[in-house]
């Protein structure tokens, strides 16, 4: 019966909340879909799904291939065939003579050196990279004479470029990938004379086309480190290149002349030859890792940074603070003396001079191993080999790992500021491209993995967020709808597609001005409102985005205008777009050792730990070299 009664009493609720709903509809219809409204976005958010937008990531390198090629096509010997003359006719018919034909009598073929061995070449190959392949094919092709060989022997010609060769260290590269020996160090007999002659020729320029192509586009491929590296591979012409170093003089002054030649690379170099020419330091200083202090801390560690500032610190610092330097007992005590040492010493070495002991100020204290800086260099030289080797007389050159940007154009005065890259989860990525625009008084247009990943939650609480923060909601044709309208389940499941777009104004996240150069990752230059993090020694803190320190001065710099220009146009309070012109190349990099503007070599931190990567895929890269050497 209870339950009977209770049947009953659903149905007449039910029977009555329809009946009200039916009523709603027809006497208070604005009510009704303000309801159904409420009923959707409420559906909305529990559709909401907890997605987000993977970063790029790093790749497991595989290095180039190496593939053994036959050198049969060369081996067919010439033959004293008559060939037509091109420059006459080839009848008596077509020249429209009508005299006697004349008995032509083939000239003799003369058979080179090199004509009379090369039948050995039909059962030779070679394990080399496909590249030096297809070029070695191509230039004796056309070139069928001995460049490394006379009489039988190898040349003084080869000797010269083998020392060359093995001098492949001073340019960051492996010798032993370019090490050939003559028939005499392999032990053949005279018997296998010709056969051991020819393959020391073809190794020969197996290993200087191979030399040329790691000097001029680098022995690791970039782009299969990680997806934060987008930079296409050069192309080197190979039969050029050993058309030049069979012709010079001087094999060895060829090859120096296939490595990059400009000035930041020279001073790579010469800082190489500079740190494996001094001994390591045996008095290295040590402070504890993860060693952090600020004013009234006390530590073990006191006494080595001090002793750290009396090694490293200039003169003129160890002249002021000479008194806190001697009064020092050892103490563990971080006094106020001692703080404004530390100061004086971060001021010295361009740090944020806040007195607060971190890993940034004991790196500038202790300096780096020579082992450390080396390998540094030596990176930095393969590095080199991915970009343009001519920069441009006018550019912007951006290096992540120091948190610069500098302009350079010939007869100005460098400009160089501060910037903010991305954080370790959301890199800058590793490319270069053309500076096209200035946008004054930018909108600020959302990325869809901002939208997926930092939006939607805050969407899911408050669906019309969006709107109240200043942002502007349009659909691929450009209504404007509210974010509260819009199926953010959809969108994240990427089935809709909205733009999302913050307005210009003081809180915009790009400030006043933005330089675009347009590219696939969607990272351009900008203004911040968030100038604090400019007095950081680390600062990575965007969404991978270049923050400005000085963007009014950046943008006068690549319109060629002043930056009281710049300014007025911002004062205008109109969203506004200034075509750059002239050929503005901006290259966003990544060195931890480059040249600073007084030509010194300053190293920095290896913040996105690609150093790291970069070594694994050249340690990959000269154990597939040696395997297929050993093939």
């Amino acid at each position: 019966m209870a339950t009977v009664l209770a049947t009953g009493l659903n149905a007449a609720a039910i029977e009555t909340t329809s009946a009200q709903g039916f009523f709603q509809r027809l006497f208070n219809p604005e009510a009704h879909r303000m309801q159904q409204q409420r009923e959707l976005q409420a559906e909305r958010r529990e559709r909401i799904p907890n997605v987000t937008v993977s970063s790029p990531r790093y790749l497991n390198y595989s290095p180039d291939s190496w593939k053994t090629v036959s050198l049969a096509p060369l081996s067919e010997k010439k033959t004293a065939e008559v060939q037509p003359d091109p420059q006459g006719p080839e009848t008596e018919a077509d020249a429209g003579i009508q005299t006697e034909v004349d008995t032509v009598r083939p000239e003799p073929v003369i058979l080179t050196a090199f004509d009379e061995v090369r039948p050995v070449l039909k059962d030779m190959s070679l394990t080399v990279l496909p590249e030096v392949g297809e070029a070695l094919l191509a230039y004796y092709r056309d070139h069928p004479n001995f460049v490394w060989v006379k009489d039988g022997k190898p040349t003084e010609k080869s000797a010269q470029a083998r020392r060359a060769l093995a001098e492949a260290g001073r340019y960051a590269l492996n010798p032993a990938d370019y090490v050939v020996q003559t028939p005499a160090e392999a032990g053949l007999e005279d018997a296998e004379r010709d056969a051991a002659m020819m393959r020391f020729e073809m190794e020969m320029s197996a290993a200087v086309l191979t030399y040329v192509l790691d000097a001029k586009r680098g022995r690791v491929d970039p782009n299969r480190i990680s997806q934060y590296h987008d930079l296409p591979r050069h192309d080197v012409d190979l039969v050029a290149s050993l058309e030049k170093v069979s012709a010079a003089d001087s094999p060895a002054v060829a090859l120096e002349k296939a490595q990059p030649q400009n000035d930041h690379f020279r001073k790579l170099t010469a800082e190489l030859a500079r740190l494996k020419a001094e001994d390591e330091e045996t008095d290295q200083i040590v402070i504890a890792p993860g060693t952090f202090l600020k004013a009234g801390d006390s530590s073990p560690e006191m006494k080595n940074i001090v002793a750290a500032i009396r090694k490293n610190g200039s003169q003129d610092l160890k002249t002021a603070h000479a008194e806190t330097l001697e009064a020092y007992d050892g103490s563990d005590l971080y006094t106020p003396e001692l703080v404004e040492l530390v100061r004086a010493f971060q001021k010295e070495a361009k740090l944020t001079a806040d007195g607060i002991v971190g890993k940034n100020t004991i790196t500038a204290m202790v300096g780096e191993t020579n082992a450390a800086k080396i390998a540094k260099v030596e990176l930095a030289m393969e590095r080199s080999r991915w970009i343009p080797e001519d920069l441009g007389e006018r550019k912007v050159f951006i290096n992540q790992a120091s948190f610069t940007a500098t302009y350079t154009s010939p007869g100005d005065v460098p400009l160089s500021m501060r910037v903010v890259v991305g954080t370790k989860s959301n890199q800058t990525n590793f490319f270069y491209d053309k500076i096209e625009v200035v946008e004054y008084n930018p909108y600020w247009g959302v990325p869809y993995s901002i939208i997926v990943n930092e939006m939607l939650p805050k969407l899911a609480k408050d669906p019309s967020y969006l709107d109240r923060a200043g942002y502007e909601v349009t659909t691929p044709g450009g209504r404007q709808i509210s974010s509260a309208a819009v199926d953010w389940y959809a969108v994240a499941t990427k089935q809709q597609s909205v733009n999302v777009r913050q307005y210009p104004g003081s809180s915009n996240a790009l400030g006043e001005v933005k330089i675009l150069f347009p590219n696939k990752h969607h990272i351009y230059m900008h203004d911040t409102p968030a100038k604090n993090l400019f007095a950081k020694d680390m600062r990575a803190y965007s969404h991978g985005c270049i923050r400005l320190q000085d963007p009014k001065a950046m943008a006068a710099a690549v319109l060629g205008k002043s930056k009281e220009y710049v300014t007025s146009r911002i004062g205008n309070g109109q969203n506004e777009q200034e075509q750059v012109t002239g050929d503005i190349p901006v290259y966003v990099s990544y060195f931890t050792a480059w040249p600073e503007l007084d030509g010194s070599i300053a190293y920095y931190t290896d913040v996105y730990d690609r150093d790291r990567y970069l070594l694994q895929a050249i340690e990959k890269t000269e154990e597939a070299r040696a395997k297929a050497r050993t093939s």
